[in-house]
């Protein structure tokens, strides 16, 4: 068994707007597992200045983990803690090689084409009139829930599109979700959603920012609208403090990024926690390549949760791998008779 591992850099089609700023591009690393019969893939996906991993040892750990793959995933994984996306990464590419097929990690009515995954679709920040024509192109795509990302207008022109929607489709013709993304200050979020909760809004995530339980707590405690918890989960590592962050604060939702928090089986621990306490859960991809949102939406289909997930992103770039993903009426479906572009990575091996 051997292991490589190379860079690619995924190209928007389009710019996208974040509280963060205005993203062009971004970095993704594969690890390929393979031996003289078969092989396996795994993407470690880096978001600028949300990934905690150090990016100045990123790729000494990929190489250091590489040389070692004989170790297996458990014991390579221990040394992996701080570096999240390097664990999902190779607990995906283990899945992979260990499959009779590397891109189905289990058979089920998703890689069948029988079903798919409710998700919702985004809504980039930008200008009023950008995201206002992001929003009616969704709803004609057939999505019923929309996430619309603030914190780069003021708020008053952000309610005012808010305003917009609902005066054009009400909350039985479409589900409304925001994500500020920590941008609202301490002192005016309360306000700021209690302002938001007359356009009829499912859920906000991550008003403020993430490392301020007591504040975030509060905010649970009083809001007119569910909090849910994203940001804040990331760099979160043993179960005790999982536990311990949601009983203080206890949200509405949590959010699970795999590449952010370490991968699949921390995860399952996150839903574990949170279903204890009675706390819902959705899953969404962390801007990954058709790599890694294959990994995410074949463990996601075996939760059979009912709400929308975040695994719109496949879509967002001009050179990701082709694979047999599609949207269709607001679903992630699978088409088991397209192929996926296996010389993207099959020439990095030979």
């Amino acid at each position: 068994m051997k292991a490589f591992f190379f860079k690619h850099l995924l190209k928007f089609k389009a710019l996208s707007g974040t509280s963060r700023g205005i993203l062009s591009n971004k970095e993704s690393w594969f690890i390929i597992i393979a031996n003289e019969n078969n092989y396996g893939i795994g993407e470690c996906s880096l978001i600028p200045g949300l990934s905690p991993d150090p990016i100045s040892k990123f790729e000494l750990k990929l190489k250091e983990v590489c040389k070692n793959i004989h170790l297996g995933f458990d014991k390579l994984s221990v040394d992996l803690v701080k570096f999240p996306s390097i664990l999902f990464g190779l607990e995906t590419a283990f899945r992979s090689f260990y499959c009779k097929d590397p891109f189905v990690f289990s058979k089920s009515k998703l890689t069948t084409g029988q079903d798919g995954i409710s998700i919702n679709g985004l809504i980039w920040m930008g200008d009023k009139a950008f995201m206002k024509q992001q929003i009616k192109d969704k709803i004609n795509e057939g999505f019923y829930c929309l996430k619309i990302k603030i914190g780069a207008l003021d708020f008053s022109s952000e309610c005012d599109l808010l305003k917009f929607i609902r005066s054009e489709y009400s909350l039985s013709d479409l589900e409304l979700r925001v994500d500020a993304n920590g941008s609202f200050s301490n002192k005016f979020a309360l306000s700021k959603l209690q302002k938001l909760s007359q356009y009829k809004i499912h859920s906000i995530e991550q008003p403020i920012q993430s490392n301020q339980w007591s504040e975030m707590a509060s905010l649970c405690e009083k809001s007119p609208l569910p909090i849910a918890l994203d940001e804040e989960l990331i760099g979160v590592f043993s179960v005790e403090r999982q536990k311990k962050m949601l009983n203080e604060i206890n949200p509405a939702y949590i959010i699970l990024k795999p590449s952010l928090i370490g991968g699949l089986k921390k995860a399952d621990s996150w839903i574990k926690s949170a279903d204890e306490l009675g706390i819902g859960w959705w899953s969404t991809s962390a801007l990954e390549s058709n790599i890694g949102l294959n990994a995410i939406s074949q463990w996601l289909y075996e939760k059979s949760s009912d709400l929308h997930q975040g695994l719109g992103t496949g879509m967002l770039y001009s050179n990701n791998i082709d694979s047999p993903y599609y949207i269709q009426n607001g679903c992630l479906k699978y088409n088991p008779k397209t192929h996926w572009e296996t010389g993207f990575f099959l020439n990095h091996i030979f």
